[in-house]
């Protein structure tokens, strides 16, 4: 069980933290879902998270080499 402090924060158990693999550094959205509960959901960077997902995207997005063919 955790108190909240009187700055309204509390501490995180740290097997929870492991289970819901949230880490140090990690930002969450905070959220009441009814009375006398809170949900707290990790926000993924969406570029990461799909980063290299789709073979081919990378090439078709190369702005490198669309300025190159500006300059011919």
């Amino acid at each position: 069980m955790t108190k909240v402090s009187v700055k309204h924060q509390i501490t995180l158990p740290v097997a929870v933290m492991r289970e819901a693999g949230i880490e140090v550094g990690d930002e969450l959205f905070v959220r009441a879902d009814r009375e006398g509960r809170v949900v707290l959901v990790r926000e993924r960077d969406r570029i990461d998270q799909w980063a290299g997902s789709f073979p081919g995207l990378t090439a078709a997005t190369d702005l490198e080499g669309l300025r190159g063919e500006w300059d011919e």
